[in-house]
């Protein structure tokens, strides 16, 4: 075998070895660490539960006064920001609902606006109708009254019967036919 050849899978041998060793090394550390890091966490974990029961008013029997007066303040503070937060909360919801009160008279007075126009243009339009209606029936009156000399009413008129006999209450009233000249009618030939 070649001398070159075999110094270079031994130093390839060497380099592997080393690296495993480092591996190795470094496991053991980080298995350390991680032993640490979790009795750091454990502690951590233990001390928000005792706050949080102490916050809740459980396990206060060791406390003494000055440390009570420290939690009181804690709970005064946290209360403190927790109504400054709902307060914030509302004034937002209000200015909202005020946002959308206004948009909504703004809407409610446009459509009153567009009602009043509706109204106004169907009262044109009756008077409109009303207007042509009348004159086609002074058009109408016209040409028969231009085709007859005088107007007749078919209505009977109520008639005034004077008389010294007897009331009969059965007594029809006889019907009158009246002929009204034309001049009378004040209608332009």
């Amino acid at each position: 075998m070649n001398p070159r050849y075999m110094d270079a899978i031994l130093e390839r041998y060497e380099r592997q070895c080393c690296v495993e060793e480092e591996l190795v090394g470094t496991d053991q550390e980080s298995r350390g660490n991680w032993s640490l890091e979790h009795a750091k966490l454990k502690a951590k974990v233990e001390v928000l539960q005792r706050n949080q029961r102490h916050m809740m008013g459980e396990d206060l029997e060791s406390f003494n006064v000055k440390e009570l007066q420290n939690l009181e303040h804690q709970l005064d503070t946290s209360l403190k920001h927790i109504r400054l937060k709902k307060n914030q909360l509302l004034y937002a919801s209000i200015s909202e609902l005020q946002r959308k009160e206004k948009a909504l008279q703004e809407q409610n007075t446009i459509l009153g606006k567009k009602i009043k126009e509706k109204e106004q243009e169907m009262g044109r339009l009756d008077q409109q109708q009303q207007s042509n209606q009348a004159q086609n029936s002074c058009s109408q009156a016209q040409n028969s009254a231009q085709n007859s000399p005088t107007f007749l009413l078919s209505q009977e008129l109520p008639s005034l019967t004077i008389c010294t006999g007897a009331y009969e209450p059965d007594a029809r009233p006889i019907a009158i036919q009246t002929v009204i000249p034309r001049w009378m009618l004040g209608l332009k030939q």
